[in-house]
């Protein structure tokens, strides 16, 4: 379902957006997957942080079973 929003976009904004329109699509259309497109990038990168975030949080005992791993091992 579609909502009608009123958005106002300075000159060099509207420019750029007639510049990013595809052919025969229309200005609400090019903005709608301008936003999807950079939503998406921005949901991808805050979804990156937590897991990096997750990563180092655990990283000091994951090191630890991997340098007591590799104790076991012998020169090969």
């Amino acid at each position: 379902m579609k909502q009608k929003t009123s958005v106002t976009l300075s000159a060099d904004i509207v420019a750029r957006l007639k510049q990013a329109a595809r052919r025969g699509e229309s200005r609400s259309a090019t903005v709608e997957r301008l936003l999807r497109e950079r939503l998406g990038e921005e949901a991808a990168r805050q979804r990156h942080a937590r897991e990096v975030e997750q990563i180092n949080r655990h990283a000091d005992a994951l090191n630890a079973e991997a340098a007591d791993v590799l104790a076991y091992q012998g020169d090969v």
